[in-house]
């Protein structure tokens, strides 16, 4: 099972409905956050939700409304006795960003990690997520993300009988690992059955449609991606200031075939948004728009 949180909906400007940009996932008991706008703590808060599991935090890019609430986050989590050291990434430029911020928060009881993306597709694998980080068309670097969650095959506790495999290498095989005792070799194969589906989230803000996003999102359980304007004559500011419509974000999720689309980073302008649905709709209908403290359980296929 992977939770999903829509943490912070709001493009540019924080409203009084609306924190800035943020996405919470929780996995097997730990966290992944990705951006981090101005409120993120405090949408946290509200959202019941522990920022003290937060194992790592992906950054699309540096602009203000994606990474303003980094230093107080920072803060409560070291007034909360965070020992355990927290991993960043993000575009180029990370280690810098971050340290200049931290002139507001520079003494915290934990380390701070940074791994910054180097090529357009990047392949990251931690504590259970397998991310997948993609170049999109921002007006400065930018990423987009995909995080999956991949489930082996089913043990067949039959096969392990009848190959004499001891009780106590079983759950190590089910993790995937060898195990190796006195000339005898036991592999995951000899015991586990075909992948089986597992789940996948795509996130992507603040950029022009790309071929890559299609192909990134592709089967995706869940895709969250930016409807900045919803007025079909914004278009053209979408072009200038290289952000997405509604209608192009839900062309992109017909295209990848995803399960399901949820709309965010609105533009503080954008008012009525529920009176372009209808259209949006015709394009994909399975869309919903997003709303702080918006959330899902996504889960295996039985």
């Amino acid at each position: 099972m992977l939770d999903v949180c829509l943490l912070g909906t709001a493009g540019m400007m924080p409203l009084p409905y609306r924190w800035l940009t943020s996405c919470m996932t929780r996995y097997n008991g730990s966290h992944l956050l990705i951006d981090c706008g101005e409120g993120t703590q405090i949408a946290i808060k509200e959202k019941g939700w522990s920022f003290h599991p937060i194992d790592m935090i992906c950054f699309t890019h540096y602009h203000a409304d994606h990474i303003s609430g980094l230093p107080g986050l920072l803060l409560t989590m070291g007034n909360a006795e965070r020992k355990e050291p927290l991993l960043l990434a993000g575009p180029p430029g990370l280690a810098r960003v971050v340290e200049n911020l931290r002139c507001i928060a520079p003494d915290l009881p934990f380390e701070l990690q940074y791994h910054e993306w180097k090529e357009k597709e990047e392949y990251f694998s931690y504590k259970g997520y397998e991310i997948h980080a993609f170049k999109v068309n921002h007006n400065i670097p930018c990423y987009g993300y995909t995080i999956e969650i991949k489930r082996g095959g089913k043990f067949d506790v039959e096969r392990a009988k009848e190959q004499d495999i001891p009780v106590r290498f079983w759950s190590i095989l089910q993790r995937g690992e060898t195990v190796t005792e006195e000339g005898r070799t036991f592999t995951p194969d000899m015991v586990l059955g075909a992948q089986r589906k597992g789940l996948k989230l795509t996130y992507c803000t603040d950029t022009r449609p790309t071929k890559n996003i299609v192909e990134a999102a592709a089967h995706s359980d869940l895709a969250i991606l930016e409807g900045m304007y919803a007025e079909p004559e914004k278009i053209v500011k979408a072009k200038q200031y290289k952000h997405m419509t509604f209608y192009e974000a839900a062309r992109i999720a017909k295209e990848a075939q995803v399960a399901e689309l949820w709309l965010t980073h609105f533009s503080p302008s954008l008012v009525g948004a529920d009176g372009y649905m209808p259209e949006v709709w015709k394009i994909f209908p399975n869309t919903k728009l997003g709303k702080d403290g918006m959330s899902v359980e996504l889960m295996f296929e039985e």
